[in-house]
């Protein structure tokens, strides 16, 4: 992950604030200062904080978790479209890479109320599928065909790529915490860790990661934006790279596992064979001795008899 200089954060326009008049008491610990009745942003702070949200946000991603990227505003939709685009991504949502987009609208209940909220989720998905099934559409005259395509666009605008998620996303990135405070509230109900953009006029103490910054320009928003979400795409990486290892070393340890059990077979198998031998070889001795033992218990009654024959002298 590389980082970020102050330069770069200093010519994205990271550092304009909003109107002294229009200040959060609890941002005052951000503010270096201020100039023609604006609050200049300490970058020291803003770069700090971005680089803290940034490692946070891959090591969820590393952990192959999901990210529920919140950016409804005009600026952040015409940023995040360019991102998606970057990154290859064509729809509201990435669920293989875990990402997932709302740019339209929150709707309240999107983390507090999952359950009830993802049946229009399921409804939304029944239509996807009814739409591309063309034996499903020649059941039903235009009109009702039509009537649901503009169900799907009314619900996809609604929920946008919150719609393919199947549980509470593992953390949100939250372009304006102030405009989105809705979605910092439900983050901070479901304990679910915020990294957010908070400007002048909002409390960063809201979510965890604050990144104190420029919520309006574009150029503030690129730059924060891209470097979230390139942090996240390391992650992913880094969770790819370890499944492989960790299926290499299961791998390993397997093989090594089948030969320490072929040498133990073998011992067992070497033990085996030394205990038979010793038991044939004392076998044959008990064969080879009972010829003789016979021989003198049939020897010694004839002895007696013989003695008890012969004449007294």
């Amino acid at each position: 992950m590389t980082e970020v200089s102050l330069e770069a954060l200093l010519e994205a326009g990271c550092h304009f604030g909003h109107q002294v008049s229009r200040q959060n008491s609890k941002a005052r610990d951000y503010i270096f200062g201020e100039r023609d009745g604006i609050h200049i942003i300490d970058l020291e702070k803003t770069k700090e904080g971005l680089e803290d949200a940034a490692k946070f946000i891959k090591s969820v991603a590393s952990r192959n978790g999901n990210l529920l990227v919140v950016g409804t505003k005009r600026q952040a939709d015409a940023v995040l479209k360019e991102e998606k685009a970057r990154l290859g991504i064509d729809s509201f949502s990435d669920p293989e890479r875990g990402l997932y987009f709302v740019t339209k609208r929150w709707i309240g209940g999107t983390l507090t109320n999952f359950q009830e909220v993802s049946k229009n989720y399921r409804k939304l998905k029944d239509l996807k599928k009814r739409l591309k099934d063309d034996d499903e559409k020649a059941k039903y005259t235009k009109k009702e065909v039509g009537d649901w395509d503009k169900d799907r666009q009314k619900l996809e605008s609604f929920y946008g790529g919150a719609a393919d998620l199947t549980a509470v996303p593992d953390a949100l990135f939250i372009i304006d915490t102030h405009l989105e405070h809705t979605a910092v509230d439900e983050a901070r109900k479901m304990n679910v860790a915020a990294v957010g953009i908070t400007d002048t006029n909002t409390d960063p103490t809201m979510v965890e990661y604050p990144i104190p910054a420029n919520d309006d320009a574009v150029g503030s928003l690129k730059l924060i934006i891209s470097y979230i979400l390139d942090a996240w795409v390391e992650g992913r990486k880094e969770a790819a790279s370890n499944a492989i290892k960790e299926k290499e070393a299961a791998e390993k340890a397997k093989v090594k596992a089948e030969k320490e059990a072929e040498v133990a077979a073998e011992k067992v198998a070497k033990a085996a064979a030394k205990v038979s031998a010793a038991a044939e070889k004392k076998s044959v001795r008990q064969v080879e001795d009972a010829p003789r033992s016979t021989q003198d218990e049939e020897k010694a009654p004839a002895k007696k008899t013989a003695k008890k024959a012969a004449p007294k002298a």
